[in-house]
């Protein structure tokens, strides 16, 4: 859009975002993120974009959630990938091969790992456009599902019932290269033929297996050897046949993440809601859980920092690299009022999260900060919504405005990148991307 150009008004912006989201839907009922970077399902994109459909396609954004759950194994587990058919994918599904475990589900392929849990947010901001009947339905439609795979999460993910979920790979938490995940990648999971690969210079070479960077400039993307390094783990865990036990009995690349545990905690709280609309008990081991992970939160926290981290699950030693997953403790709900002072504060400082276009994925003075370097600096649409949120449910009404405005005005000004500059607004990524578009439309009809 040139200087003198005449800004779309709200209608016009949500014109737009309603025909990327017409553009990215396929055949079978799913919306994928972006043509040709990302051409499958991923489970919490589904689930953003099923609460901007739900602004005005309630019917379409429960066939979005439904689809999820075609991918969802016998054991409760749901899969951040469900495979697109076609012979053009074919290699895509070999990687992971899936049917390798016996509880994955007959004749569809989907990837080993999971994503943050957001399907409960998303079906309750669905039944919130329902009538309380129809709400109840549709309650008890997803009720079994939900249930499972939060059990799952715990029996799995929590060995030492503390109330928090353990992740196994980078991309189980969305943020896929966020500096405390690439830590614990070069420390533990670098095999000698990766770094020969670095020392003599040779990444290069492998990058045209790459699909990401045939669309994306590689500088927005994950460095060359991490990917290497995201794959080869992948490639050890396969041969383990998705087997949790035989790959947490020899694993040393395991990690509490705060994102994820966050949004854990915050899913459970609409599950339980789910189940007292409907008249249902949650099972007794889940209640358990449930009620520790609001405790277990605070282990998080580093008084020192006055910031909440991540940490290793063998030594429960934090990492202490400030990212983005500082401030969605707001999310959770879970934290003091002073704690979520504390944050607001960092959020609004200059020097840490307050940009022009907040909130970048990495604070401004960190040594990890690159402006496009994907989860390393750039602002998300989905954590600046995950933020506001929280801000709002804590009594931050004016921060919350300010950051949802910052999202609506680059999305306006650029359209519906995979994410943008928190300096300038310059975007980047993938152009037409799904949840920026849905969660720009759940922001723009909400005023």
């Amino acid at each position: 859009m040139s200087a003198a150009a005449t800004p779309p008004n709200k209608n016009q912006v949500i014109d737009g975002c309603k025909a990327v989201l017409e553009q990215n839907q396929r055949d079978g009922g799913f919306t994928a993120p972006a043509e040709g970077l990302y051409p499958h399902q991923w489970l919490w994109d589904s689930c953003f974009i099923a609460i901007g459909l739900a602004e005005y396609d309630v019917p379409r954004a429960q066939t979005e959630l439904r689809n999820l759950l075609r991918g969802q194994w016998s054991n409760g587990m749901i899969p951040h990938m469900i495979f697109a058919d076609g012979d053009e994918h074919k290699r895509d599904r070999n990687i992971w091969q899936s049917w390798r475990n016996p509880h994955a589900p007959d004749g569809l392929a989907t990837s080993g790992l999971t994503q943050p849990p957001m399907l409960a947010e998303a079906v309750v901001r669905v039944g919130a456009k329902l009538t309380l009947t129809e709400r109840r339905s549709w309650y008890q439609d997803m009720y079994p599902a939900l249930t499972a795979y939060h059990r799952w999460i715990y029996a799995e993910r929590d060995p030492h019932n503390e109330g928090l979920a353990l992740l196994i790979h980078p991309w189980e938490s969305g943020l896929d290269n966020s500096p405390p995940w690439i830590e614990q990648l070069h420390q533990h999971s670098r095999p000698w033929w990766v770094s020969a690969i670095d020392v003599l210079k040779l990444d290069s070479a492998v990058r045209f297996l790459r699909r990401d960077t045939k669309h994306v400039p590689p500088g927005q993307r994950i460095d060359d050897i991490d990917a290497i390094l995201y794959f080869t783990i992948i490639q050890r865990f396969r041969r383990k046949n998705w087997d949790i036990n035989r790959i947490l009995s020899r694993s040393i690349f395991s990690f509490i993440d705060l994102p994820f545990n966050c949004i854990l905690i915050r899913a459970n709280q609409h599950l339980q809601d789910i189940a007292k609309t409907i008249g249902r008990t949650l099972p007794e081991d889940l209640a358990r859980s449930i009620e520790k992970s609001n405790s277990a939160l605070d282990t998080l926290w580093d008084g020192y920092s006055s910031q909440y981290y991540s940490q290793t699950f063998i030594t429960h030693s934090p990492d202490a690299t400030p990212t983005i997953g500082t401030l969605l403790p707001l999310y959770a709900g879970t934290i003091t009022p002073e704690r979520a002072k504390e944050l607001v504060a960092m959020l609004t400082d200059p020097a840490q999260f307050g940009g022009a276009y907040p909130v970048p994925s990495v604070p401004f003075n960190s040594r990890w900060y690159k402006e496009l370097g994907y989860w390393q600096g750039p602002t998300w649409i989905n954590t600046n919504w995950l933020i506001a949120d929280g801000l709002r449910r804590y009594g931050y009404d004016t921060e919350a405005r300010a950051v949802e405005q910052a999202s609506i005005d680059v999305v306006t000004k650029h359209g519906p990148y995979e994410y943008f500059s928190a300096k300038n607004g310059v975007p980047a990524g993938a152009r037409n991307f799904s949840w920026t578009a849905a969660l720009i439309i759940d922001m723009l009809k909400r005023r």
